[in-house]
């Protein structure tokens, strides 16, 4: 079955053009994925089902973000990178997949290509970030040697690729110019990506600048850290206390409290109900001053 064209964007669609013309062999085409299997020389055996549902369901929405890589072996196309978005494809019900077609070999022809491309001006970040991660998947570099060849600090292709952990519908947001980067890197942030998802549908709402959105995100993780703190025992207190509490209870009719901490220091606290509560306490405490 011949493989059908797809076209994903003016800035990736325009990136693997140039690549073809420098004979890279790799353009994006859908495949059917009754033709794809598995790399035998796969070295990950074991996938988490849950995740796998996860990126199903999101595959299901919006669609492959970040294409897989073949390579045709015979009659079929054989997984170089990308078995678990293929996995999670079939399990959403896809019939066919975006890939990358190349040959295996072809490593220095398709290193060149990203790296030439890498430095386009019209590529959204998204687009950056994938050809990092191929670079680094199917030519086996290493950030620090990638950062050689692309001359860019390690710290910043680092930055890129953190944006491929983003949920799938934060990287549209990316590549639809939604958001920016510097909203997107304040959200790689938050650790959590259900905050992700809500801190990203409130600057849609509410067209918050990257500022604020930094702002929120201090506050989100300020506020984690502190659920995570290990909570102060209570101040035990001595038996006479307990003793002078219940008198004080019984002498006001209302539940007195006591609270102390550490230093020995604390705070008696009668409470009431109503406005006619309070005039009763007052006038209790306004006969203990005769």
């Amino acid at each position: 079955m011949a493989a059908k064209r797809n076209a994903l964007g003016r800035g990736l669609g325009a990136l693997i053009d140039d690549a073809g013309k420098i004979d890279s062999g790799s353009p994006i085409n859908e495949i059917p994925i009754e033709e794809i299997e598995a790399n035998p020389y796969q070295p990950r055996t074991k996938f988490d089902e849950n995740a796998l549902n996860e990126l199903a369901a999101s595959i299901k929405e919006l669609g492959i973000i970040q294409p897989i890589t073949l390579r045709k072996v015979d009659d079929k196309y054989q997984i170089i990178a990308g078995e678990r978005r293929y996995r999670a494809s079939k399990i959403a019900g896809l019939k066919t997949v975006t890939a990358y077609v190349r040959p295996a070999e072809d490593d220095g022809m398709l290193e060149m290509a990203l790296v030439e491309n890498i430095q386009r001006e019209d590529l959204d970040a998204i687009e950056i970030a994938l050809s990092y991660q191929r670079l680094i998947d199917e030519c086996n570099l290493t950030q620090e040697s990638l950062s050689d060849r692309v001359g860019k600090k390690r710290s910043t292709i680092a930055n890129y690729l953190r944006l491929l952990k983003l949920p799938a519908k934060i990287q549209k947001g990316i590549i639809e110019k939604v958001i920016s980067m510097g909203h997107a890197r304040a959200l790689v942030n938050v650790p959590n990506p259900e905050d992700q998802l809500e801190v990203f549908e409130l600057i849609l709402v509410e067209e918050l600048s990257v500022r604020k959105v930094e702002e929120i995100v201090r506050n989100l993780n300020a506020e984690g850290i502190k659920k995570a703190e290990p909570k102060e025992k209570k101040q035990k207190f001595p038996e006479e206390y307990g003793q002078l509490k219940e008198h004080l209870s019984q002498f006001f009719q209302t539940k007195v409290d006591f609270s102390l901490n550490n230093k020995g220091k604390g705070k008696i606290v009668i409470p009431f109900e109503t406005a006619n509560d309070l005039e009763r306490i007052m006038g209790i405490l306004d006969k203990l001053k005769d």
